[in-house]
């Protein structure tokens, strides 16, 4: 009998170590792009204050990193075009093309990061060509999640799916943990001037090589079953965005406000966070970047859990459990990381992660689930983009902005709560979807 999931025959008990193996191919493959992808994107972000000063030359501090944070914020509007071409590749002529491209484009824009001459050397030409390369960082990463998660989910079982696409998007947080521990041990064995003067390169060039271990990976990879078959029938779209837009508007609205905590929160919790304890919670950067590190590591190991008991439970539970404990929570855990000690600023930054990735664990396997085949990578990074561009990549600017504006060291609680009361309210719109077979077209 066809098996919708697999695009073959079932297989024969005989059968399951080629598939147990496949499977762990299939995750490998995404996962390790994921990590590079979210490393590259990331480091900057961990960077910022060294950035502020070597390539925003200003004497207010707070208008040096407002410029860091914007440059940080303009890749995220790069980042819904860069989802529609890789949709548009992915669903036209192949998952595996459009994830192989994300990664080598990305590679390349965090190295030549690294060999950037500053504003002390090029002047405002250094500042203009830093953008250029984080616009270039913005549109690869449009891409990257939501083509990883369609790659997986259609070669997952029903019964674990969810927790199988929960394990993609651990790739994001174990990218944002490497960058976070690299930036952890720049601060640890170097001065601040030798970090201005040399070392500040040395997290971007990294990325040559974790990034050329991600690229050999990814081109081993073969496509998911479910668009080798629809390719096989010849029911690709022409434009796929353009029938997602006829067909899926629904889903997509959908998918854009679920996605608020998982993207505005995540920001904040994590690449925010680590400048927001040292610039308002009083903390050395190295014990920013180790609370930033415990946060992303109980992140990872929350991911798996969230995404089992997804597939056990339901994906509205997790989802509506998730984001209403971050609205409880939110501005009880700003107060521990604005006023308290390194190890309670370490408690609430790890709480408000926590929330943030049980949402995330049945997140991508509800929109996935909405999505029929022919337009499904482009919903994914269509949707999520534009999440990320109204309220993750403005989500460090706005917030630096908020301090600034309401001189009160808990603005950006607000803003954090804000995105999670989106979530909340936008499942009460969404039906359950576990167990159900993924729409072939």
């Amino acid at each position: 009998m066809h098996n919708i999931e697999t695009g073959s025959a079932a297989p024969e008990a005989t059968q399951e170590p080629p598939q147990t193996r496949s499977a762990a191919r299939v995750i490998r493959a995404a996962v390790v792009g994921t990590v590079v992808e979210y490393y590259d994107f990331g480091i900057y972000g961990y960077m910022a204050t060294f950035v502020a000063t070597l390539f925003f030359v200003t004497s207010n501090d707070t208008a040096a990193l407002l410029g860091t944070f914007a440059t940080f914020a303009v890749a995220f509007f790069l980042r819904v075009p860069g989802g529609i071409f890789f949709g548009h590749v992915g669903d036209k002529y192949g998952r595996k093309q459009a994830l192989s491209w994300t990664i080598l484009l990305m590679v390349f824009a965090t190295a030549a990061m690294g060999l950037m001459p500053t504003y002390v050397t090029l002047g405002v030409w250094a500042t203009v060509t830093l953008v250029l390369a984080r616009c270039l960082q913005g549109f690869a990463a449009g891409g990257e999640l939501g083509g990883a998660n369609a790659f997986v989910s259609e070669s997952a079982p029903a019964r674990w799916r969810a927790l199988q696409t929960s394990m993609v998007n651990s790739g994001t947080y174990l990218g944002s943990l490497a960058a976070s521990l690299v930036a952890l041990a720049l601060s640890s064995l170097f001065t601040k001037a030798q970090i201005l003067e040399w070392a500040w390169r040395v997290p971007f060039l990294f990325s040559l090589l974790i990034g050329g271990v991600g690229i050999w990976i990814r081109n081993r990879m073969e496509d998911t079953p479910q668009f080798q078959e629809l390719a096989d029938k010849g029911e690709t779209k022409k434009v796929p965005v353009l029938e997602l837009l006829r067909t899926s508007s629904v889903p997509l609205v959908k998918i854009v406000f679920l996605g608020a905590l998982i993207t505005g929160g995540y920001y904040i919790a994590s690449v925010y966070a680590a400048t927001y304890l040292q610039k308002s919670g009083g903390q050395t950067p190295t014990v920013a970047f180790l609370s930033t590190s415990l946060a992303l590591i109980l992140g990872v190991v929350t991911l798996p859990i969230s995404g089992y008991i997804a597939d056990q439970y339901g994906r509205k539970i997790v989802l509506m459990t998730g984001s209403a404990a971050a609205v409880v929570l939110g501005v009880p855990m700003f107060m521990l990381m604005s006023g308290g000690s390194a190890w309670q600023a370490m408690f609430g930054q790890s709480v408000l992660f926590i929330t943030v990735s049980i949402v995330n664990g049945a997140s991508y396997v509800t929109y996935v689930e909405m999505l029929k085949a022919s337009v499904r990578y482009s919903g994914l990074a269509l949707g999520n983009n534009i999440t990320n561009m109204l309220l993750g990549g403005t989500a460090p600017f706005i917030a630096t902005w908020l301090i600034g504006f309401t001189h009160n060291s808990l603005a950006p609680a607000w803003y954090f709560v804000f995105c999670a009361a989106l979530t909340l309210g936008a499942t009460f719109f969404v039906a359950e979807t576990k167990g159900v077979e993924l729409q072939a077209d």
